[in-house]
């Protein structure tokens, strides 16, 4: 199955065509340039470095969240209009499922966190065996001495995703090396693969949050005050 998957769910973006476990072509960037700008020029690249026809492609995914707010809506909605247009279904993807998936292939405690700003990470924890990846957690938002309390609990921890440097400074544990610290494509489509059997329409592409936007988190605050 060939399946091409974007994560434009943070800072970093990532898009990436697999087919049957293996890696065809694959595009990332880490500049701080604006997913609206980069991500569809980005497919383009994707497709004709790998010589990959769009038509050709079986099955869409992408990273709905948690993260960013904007950038996980631009990727969402690029998925849906190429899901659209060739009438194929997408795989929602965790974002922080698919950051554990950076770490296969070793043994460990993999703690996907995300800078969630105000000391609070966007967390799940997952057990890496191999090339098994057991989710143990769900997806959260948490302070990060929260979170601290919580790994008291486990063994073998990694820190990966955008939050790995404030986790590792603030509580240690180990953090994944700067390779596989962010969002790959490639690790959405491998973490698609499990779960082809939920692919569904593109109208029901849809994506999770877990928090307010921050406006609404300062209007509700203000009400409060009232």
């Amino acid at each position: 199955m060939r399946i091409l998957a974007v994560d434009t769910s943070a800072v970093c973006a990532s898009v990436a065509v697999t087919e049957d476990g293996k890696i065809l072509s694959e595009s990332s960037i880490n500049t701080g340039l604006t997913h609206s700008r980069t991500l569809m020029p980005m497919i383009d690249s994707v497709l004709k470095n790998g010589e990959i026809s769009l038509d050709s492609i079986d099955l869409f995914a992408c990273s709905v969240g948690p993260g960013s707010f904007t950038g996980i809506r631009i990727g969402v909605a690029a998925i849906k209009g190429l899901c659209d247009a060739l009438c194929k279904k997408c795989v929602p993807v965790s974002t922080l499922e698919a950051l554990a998936y950076n770490l296969v292939g070793r043994s460990c405690t993999a703690v996907s966190v995300m800078d969630a700003r105000c000391n609070q990470v966007y967390c799940g924890i997952f057990d890496i065996n191999g090339e098994t990846v057991t989710r143990l957690t769900e997806d959260m938002a948490i302070k990060v001495e929260d979170l601290g309390e919580m790994l008291k609990n486990y063994d073998n921890i990694i820190f990966v995703g955008d939050g790995s440097k404030l986790c590792h400074k603030a509580l240690g544990y180990v953090k994944a090396p700067a390779s596989c610290e962010y969002q790959k494509g490639s690790s959405v489509c491998f973490t698609a693969t499990m779960y082809t059997h939920k692919a569904v329409p593109s109208k029901e592409l849809l994506p999770v949050y877990l928090r307010l936007p921050q406006a609404e988190r300062e209007l509700k605050a203000k009400q409060k005050q009232l």
